[in-house]
């Protein structure tokens, strides 16, 4: 098996830098904030973010390619580095502290490009979680300051808590009442939002999430750390892996009722 750590190790250098742009700017009277065609919004430290990380990039890893969220891509080849700069822009913009960098490196495989490091890093809230394939997944302070992460062993619907970011995007792909229905079925539901309900799933801390409308950049990350954690993630569909447009993770135990509901199937 290819040894990710020194990819690993690059990911956190970039996840610092990216912090400190972030951190910066996080809270600022005088941020400027824009709105993209889709309707979404970008601020200045999205964008100061994912230019960062490009150039480091490009010094350090000049043979990969680049996904990102604000600037596309760039090169090709059978390594692809997905740059979310801050997920949760929404929170960042409002002063929540619930946003992230998002940093995964992705390799050529059997049905498509598959994440094989993933760095998730939220410095408002004082967290980071990572994950290299075959390594296992993390969270700490450091590389060398960390605990490794487990999902649970909630194995009953009843005694499980469910997160979900929000209500919209499930009715307009016909969802909304087999969403429902899980809600009712679990022991607990809370809307977390964003990158932090997959982390709490490979923690352990919550036991199944799921999302109705994503990009590449939004799960890459995430899906290496829940599935390093031992847990599942894929698309509604059930399709492994973070290719599908949307995304539902478990403790592995729970996830086929969890597809069987948001599908409709019960």
């Amino acid at each position: 098996m290819p040894d990710y750590l020194d990819d690993l190790r690059l990911a956190h250098v970039l996840a610092d830098a990216a912090d400190a742009v972030t951190m910066d700017r996080f809270k600022a009277l005088d941020l400027k904030v824009e709105t993209k065609p889709d309707m979404t919004p970008v601020s200045e430290a999205d964008r100061a973010a994912e230019e960062l990380i490009r150039g480091q990039l490009q010094r350090a890893r000049p043979r990969d390619a680049i996904l990102g969220e604000e600037y596309g891509v760039e090169g090709t080849g059978p390594r692809r580095w997905v740059i979310d700069p801050i997920d949760g822009t929404k929170n960042y913009v409002r002063g929540v502290p619930v946003w992230a960098t998002l940093i995964s490196l992705m390799e050529a495989g059997e049905g498509g490009y598959q994440p094989v490091v993933g760095v998730v890093s939220a410095p408002a809230l004082g967290r980071r979680w990572w994950a290299a394939k075959g390594y296992g997944a993390f969270s700490g302070r450091s590389l060398s300051a960390a605990t490794r992460l487990h999902v649970s062993r909630v194995s009953k619907l009843a005694d499980a808590s469910f997160a979900y970011s929000s209500l919209s995007g499930w009715e307009e792909q016909g969802r909304l009442n087999g969403f429902l229905d899980l809600t009712r079925a679990v022991w607990r539901t809370r809307a977390y939002g964003d990158f932090w309900p997959y982390m709490m799933v490979a923690e352990g801390a919550v036991d199944l999430c799921a999302e109705p409308e994503l990009s590449l950049w939004d799960m890459a990350a995430t899906a290496i750390v829940v599935t390093e954690a031992g847990g599942t993630f894929t698309g509604l569909d059930g399709r492994p892996g973070p290719h599908s447009g949307n995304a539902a993770a478990s403790n592995g135990l729970l996830h086929d009722e969890l597809l069987n509901y948001v599908n409709g199937r019960y």
